[in-house]
């Protein structure tokens, strides 16, 4: 069985316009089955930052308890649909991630801490904490080891997170041109069960409209579908894939993977 979780979540977010993301994330519930869909109640407050280098903390730290309250049957698989990109943090920080890979599609690798994030917005610390590294308070515990991430499509890198991609897997837009390539990479971690997490920034901007921080030379839609029909078929346990958004919505998502706007 899948169900969907929709995550209306903005305070993760560094986009003058993030609470965009709720009428995002709200549009495409529309398109889903009501019976297997549920719409968290996040907060609207922007929340504090609690003397952290993150923005809107306290608010983060709401809805992360939300997903835990909310995430609770091991036995159904559940696409997320955001939100800002740190909904996947939370998701994750609910399973045992043990022999867990993650594949991140995003055009920006979101591995700031907040001593090197431009904007102090969480959304762009979201892979950090899946390591286990920046603010304690949200980073996972025990972290997910390099060397069981993939990042996929990456073309717009902060100065302060050159060094700390040294030691994960990185795949370029072209190398998506060859969805074996993607599968390969996954099983090259070891680990049987793969977390699939989609910034639609990652797909090139002619193919994908509305998109808040747009970058050029991604990925086509056609080949991230491919890349991740390969994963799924090289790693038949492909858990809760989580979609992020920042800004609209995408008129249908698709079953293993629902693409929203950023």
């Amino acid at each position: 069985m899948t169900r969907f979780l929709i995550v209306p979540q903005w305070q993760g977010s560094p986009a003058a316009r993030a609470m965009l993301l709720v009428d995002g994330a709200m549009s495409i519930s529309g398109d889903l089955p009501s019976r297997d869909t549920t719409v968290l109640d996040v907060p609207m407050e922007a929340g504090d930052s609690l003397g952290t280098g993150v923005r809107r903390l306290s608010s983060l730290l709401r809805v992360r308890d939300l997903i835990a309250e909310t995430m609770t049957d091991a036995e159904e698989q559940t696409v997320i649909v955001g939100g800002d990109c740190s909904v996947s943090v939370f998701a994750l920080s609910t399973l045992d991630t043990a022999d867990l890979a993650v594949l991140w599609c995003d055009a920006h690798p979101d591995v700031n801490v907040p001593s090197s994030s431009p904007s102090g917005a969480f959304s762009g610390m979201s892979l950090s904490a899946i390591l286990g590294e920046g603010e304690p308070q949200l980073a996972l515990n025990p972290g997910i080891p390099a060397e069981r991430i993939v990042l996929l499509g990456a073309r717009s890198i902060d100065e302060g997170e050159q060094s700390r991609l040294e030691s994960v897997s990185s795949l370029t837009a072209d190398d998506a041109q060859n969805p074996d390539a993607v599968a390969a990479a996954i099983r090259a971690t070891g680990a049987s069960r793969v977390w699939v997490h989609i910034d639609v920034d990652v797909i090139d901007p002619p193919e994908f409209e509305g998109v808040s921080d747009a970058e050029p030379f991604g990925i086509g839609a056609a080949a991230l579908a491919a890349a991740i029909k390969a994963v799924r078929a090289t790693t038949p346990s492909l858990v809760r894939p989580s979609p992020a958004s920042r800004r609209a919505a995408l008129p249908m998502p698709c079953r293993t993977w629902a693409p929203s706007c950023v």
